[in-house]
């Protein structure tokens, strides 16, 4: 269910998303017995599910990974890479295995799609996902879903649960900015068409900006340091959800409400 992406990718694209991933989602990755991990679309070449599988074992040992890929043609190409805890499987949105994952990673795959049909697709594939169990303290699994630019040096993504949105994050190499909202190219589809006066995600953006602009004697000391600094001063009026560790990383996260359309 689905329709083929152009499938272009390189090596080591979604580095920063993977690290994402690992910092806030390992825990629940670890609690599980059997964590399942699914590279939606991973396009012509399987670079990204090899590397996604070798960036959770280094903190989720016994992780496993399944790229689904649309495109027969693709799943036989990425068959000489499997190995264990790591398999590939044609198929689409439907996400064709047994058991739900406890995560879905879909980089580059909605941008392709019309805005009105992401709410579909994210309610089809969070209901895929594990479940919560609050017994266990687990939250379920997690949908990551963005958009970044060909080296990965820009990426944006959303993180939904089985309940749905949860945050926005905005992740950069630092050295390769000229200000914030250069990253408003790599919204994913759900925001991008609405990077507009009176919505939300604009505004946030404007405010990045002018918090940029105003930590500019901060860059003597290094981008990073004006990066922390802007996004130290955004907390005052926009909902962050991470701190100083995750800044140094070149990344800021939000509550998706704060960003929703129509927010």
């Amino acid at each position: 269910m689905g329709s083929v992406t152009r499938g272009t990718t390189h090596p080591n694209r979604l580095r920063r998303m993977d690290r994402w991933i690992t910092a806030v989602h390992g825990r629940e990755l670890r609690r599980a017995a059997d964590p399942v991990a699914v590279d939606l679309g991973y396009g012509a070449a399987p670079w990204t599910a090899v590397e996604l599988l070798n960036r959770l074992r280094a903190t989720v040992p016994h992780a496993r990974v399944v790229g689904v890929e649309i495109e027969p043609a693709r799943v036989a190409a990425a068959q000489p890479y499997a190995r264990e805890g790591l398999t590939f499987r044609h198929g689409g949105f439907e996400v064709p295995l047994p058991r739900r994952p406890h995560l879905i990673r879909a980089a580059n795959v909605l941008r392709q799609y019309d805005e009105a049909e992401v709410a579909g697709v994210w309610e089809r594939l969070c209901a895929r996902l594990a479940p919560a169990d609050p017994a266990r303290g687990s939250r379920g699994g997690l949908l990551v879903e963005g958009t970044c630019d060909e080296i990965g040096r820009r990426h944006v993504w959303v993180a939904l649960g089985p309940e749905g949105p949860r945050t926005v994050t905005f992740a950069t190499r630092l050295g390769s900015l000229a200000r914030p909202s250069d990253l408003a190219e790599r919204l994913p589809k759900a925001l991008i068409h609405r990077n507009v006066p009176g919505e939300a995600v604009h505004a946030f953006l404007r405010d990045f900006d002018r918090a940029w602009a105003a930590a500019a004697p901060y860059a003597s000391y290094g981008a990073r340091q004006r990066w922390m600094r802007a996004v130290r001063d955004l907390t005052a009026d926009w909902p962050v959800t991470d701190g100083p560790t995750r800044w140094r990383q070149g990344e800021v996260t939000l509550r998706w409400e704060a960003l929703a359309p129509g927010a």
